[in-house]
């Protein structure tokens, strides 16, 4: 039978400072809930990084405050071959005993919702809540011989190492798309798309659709941040399966805010959305979607929006975007890569979903070996 023992026993701080300054901006990192080191957010403008924390390769950070991250725990591991550095308010600790605990069996552990309950449990404080040291050194584990343990560990590398190959091919369909679009750009006269769009205005009337979505900066439809009685849609704007919508102010976001009504039904949308449709003989809805979705038109959205108190992109502005134009047997094969992308996409967000639900299976099988 497998005692319990404090996860303490296993572990030591690690306050090596960057006082030496052998490690710049680029190597400053922060931690996210997701269990992953991110570039930092913060303001480094005028920071010295003399009193940064060093994280070498395989050792571990978590914040200890835990007031302002939901249910989580922001921890990782520090699973590159480089040298990070993190603010002095995280804590840095490492395996002292890996022959009795695996740094990468440890980080399995980490990733359980069991964990992140742990944590926030006993976080304490008043304008702060915090998981200090001794009460993360407190926590029992059941640990199972290292055999066992690196058995489980690479069951979960091959598995990441899968999700990761096909994210890489994910990486490299995105690249030629890009290319292909890239190279119509180049190869190409553009024309104003004002050619192609008709504004529409049809409102919901006899208040009919119910179905009332707002627009989100990241292209997509989304439930409405404000209150909407849904009674009262009369004066909303209907938008029918692949019409569009945008949002003419760009100053909140600074981008522009549009999607493409890809549901099997039509929508409304707020009275001050532009709607309009596309003459689908001579341009595909979809393609056009692809240049709107781009970087290069939300900084050209946002250069061409004048006003004072709100800065907008009118339906004029709109109708002068220009883009290449190909024939639409053309557009369709640029269009059907762009949708395996998304498809691809989709499932690789789903492989790395099924990766964090394995880390309990795991743990409980590793535990369950050792006991038999």
């Amino acid at each position: 039978m497998l005692n319990k023992q404090k996860l303490g026993s296993f572990l030591s701080l690690c306050n090596q400072t960057n006082e030496e300054l052998l490690y710049g901006l680029g190597c400053v990192r922060g931690v996210s809930v997701n269990k992953n080191f991110i570039t930092t957010k913060a303001n480094m403008v005028g920071v010295s990084l003399k009193p940064y924390l060093i994280i070498n390769p395989n050792e571990f950070v978590y914040v200890a405050d835990t007031s302002r991250r939901g249910d989580k725990i922001a921890i990782a591991r520090n699973t590159s071959n480089e040298v990070y550095i993190c603010s002095s308010a995280y804590t840095v600790f490492k395996v002292s005993e890996p022959s009795k605990l695996l740094p990468e069996y440890l980080s399995l552990l980490f990733e359980r919702a069991e964990f992140d309950r742990y944590a926030r449990y006993n976080s304490w404080g008043s304008a702060r809540e915090t998981f200090d040291w001794q009460t993360f050194c407190d926590y029992e584990i059941e640990l199972p011989p290292i055999s066992i343990q690196q058995k489980y560990v690479d069951i979960y590398k091959a598995i990441h190492k899968n999700q990761q190959c096909y994210e890489r091919g994910l990486n490299d369909l995105k690249l030629t798309c890009d290319a292909y679009i890239e190279n119509l750009r180049h190869s190409m006269v553009s024309e104003e798309i004002g050619n192609y769009i008709v504004r529409k205005n049809d409102k919901n009337t006899d208040n009919k659709i119910k179905t009332v979505l707002g627009l989100s900066t990241s292209k997509e439809f989304r439930v409405p941040q404000s209150r909407v009685n849904k009674k009262d849609l009369e004066g909303y704007k209907i938008v029918n399966p692949f019409e569009f919508a945008f949002v003419p102010t760009t100053d909140t976001w600074k981008v522009l805010a549009f999607a493409i009504n890809t549901y099997n039904e039509p929508i409304v949308v707020s009275p001050i959305y532009e709607v309009f449709s596309v003459c689908t003989e001579k341009l595909l809805p979809e393609y056009l979607a692809l240049w709107l979705s781009r970087e290069e038109f939300d900084r050209y959205a946002r250069y061409h929006s004048w006003g004072s108190a709100r800065e907008n992109f009118s339906w004029e502005a709109m109708g002068e975007v220009q883009i290449p134009v190909p024939d639409i047997d053309v557009q369709q094969s640029i269009v059907d890569i762009y949708k395996a992308y998304n498809i691809r996409k989709e499932i690789n967000e789903k492989l790395k979903a099924q990766l964090k639900d394995i880390c309990p299976i795991l743990i409980k099988g590793s535990i369950e070996e050792a006991k038999n």
